[in-house]
């Protein structure tokens, strides 16, 4: 898989085009609060791509800098990025948009997920603590966007039809870390949620 991290930073160009009223709108039918940019990733799964991602949730958040803080674990220092798992409330409170860019169906890697599983917390993946058999295919057409929890399991299939599929995958917040630590991609123009409406 191809990807461009910290996507708003290289291509700023971006910012009026993605962040515009109907975004804005849509996070509205679901929170009433201003949210802020934390993450921004360009995903590229080829037509020949053959792995799979196995059911995970997303439970790390991309900061500034290694700090020892209460409640954030499991550091990790990739491609130049700290990553970090925060307080369980930092999760539960994130939005993932996913904004495709090509028509996304079971045969190209479409996004299979675990309805409500976010309720659960923190899951160990290999329990059996969730239900294979309420799986959800989300297809969605080119130009398409999905919300989503980070907490929600998710996983996609290798593709067998010969499509690529490319998603820009924006996550959103509305909280300031512990002190020292920032977010690594905050975006400082928030979603205002009430303009929108």
């Amino acid at each position: 898989m191809f990807a461009i991290r910290q996507l708003i930073k290289n291509i700023p160009e971006l910012t009026d085009l993605l962040f515009n009223k109907k975004l804005a709108h849509l996070i509205s039918e679901f929170y009433e609060s201003e949210y802020f940019l934390t993450k921004a990733i360009y995903f590229d799964k080829p037509s020949t791509s053959n792995w799979f991602v196995a059911y995970h949730q997303d439970l790390s958040i991309s900061v500034d800098k290694k700090a020892d803080v209460v409640n954030y674990k499991n550091w990790t220092y990739k491609k130049g990025q700290y990553g970090v798992h925060p307080p369980i409330k930092i999760l539960q409170d994130t939005i993932t948009a996913r904004i495709h860019l090509d028509d996304t169906d079971k045969n190209n890697g479409a996004l299979k997920v675990i309805p409500k599983s976010h309720l659960q917390g923190i899951v160990r993946t290999e329990s059996n603590d969730w239900d294979i058999k309420t799986e959800h295919i989300c297809e969605i057409k080119k130009g398409g966007a999905m919300l989503m929890k980070p907490l929600t399991l998710h996983a996609s299939n290798r593709t067998t039809s010969n499509k690529r599929r490319r998603v820009i995958h924006l996550e959103f917040n509305k909280h300031k870390l512990s002190n020292p630590l920032n977010w690594s991609e905050y975006w400082n123009e928030q979603i205002n949620i009430k303009d929108s409406i």
